[in-house]
């Protein structure tokens, strides 16, 4: 809990989790992202389980942040436009159902949030295609191993954080420059 007593959590997959991860740590009101596995029906699933497709899984970040200090729809809005949500159970190399784009939704209204901005994009005609994304009632969560946790902030200079993570993280600097904890002002 926060100083306010307030806390509310989502669990988000995008792709690979340590993109994601990154993405969310960066924002004012994220008090934690912590990279896991949700949505399978493995108990206590390993990595090279769930990266082997059969668990059903897909790598997630579960979100908990403060909804006085960043909106949940801000949250939505910044998960949309850092992965591609139209591509089905891919997001770039990485192919299969544990890279899916899928909102765990943990409150009825975050379902209904979630339902709404996707309707909003879909008829935007922003994106293209549809949006793919699975809604889906979260259940459980998997902390992910220790060497998953903050591994773009220990690895950055790793070529998959330079080539995959860091534009990520660059795009998000650039357009949602006033939701940053450490805003960085350019001379």
């Amino acid at each position: 809990m926060n100083d306010n007593g307030l806390k509310e959590i989502v669990t988000l997959g995008g792709g690979c989790f340590w993109c994601i991860e990154a993405i969310f740590q960066e924002l004012n009101g994220v008090e934690e992202a912590i990279s896991g596995y949700s949505g399978g029906s493995v108990e206590n699933p390993s990595y090279e389980q769930v990266c082997s497709g059969a668990t059903g899984h897909a790598e997630v970040v579960q979100v908990a942040f403060n909804p006085k200090k960043i909106t949940f729809k801000k949250i939505l809005e910044v998960f949309f436009s850092t992965h591609n949500p139209t591509t089905l159970n891919r997001q770039g190399n990485d192919v299969g159902t544990q890279y899916r784009s899928v909102i765990f939704y943990h409150t009825p209204e975050q379902r209904r949030i979630a339902k709404e901005m996707i309707d909003e994009l879909n008829s935007s005609g922003s994106l293209e295609g549809s949006i793919v994304t699975e809604l889906s009632a979260f259940s459980v969560f998997y902390k992910a191993e220790d060497y998953h946790q903050e591994y773009f902030k220990i690895n950055a200079s790793q070529p998959y954080c330079k080539v995959i993570i860091q534009p990520k993280v660059e795009k998000l600097r650039e357009n949602y420059v006033d939701n940053l904890k450490n805003v960085k002002l350019k001379l």
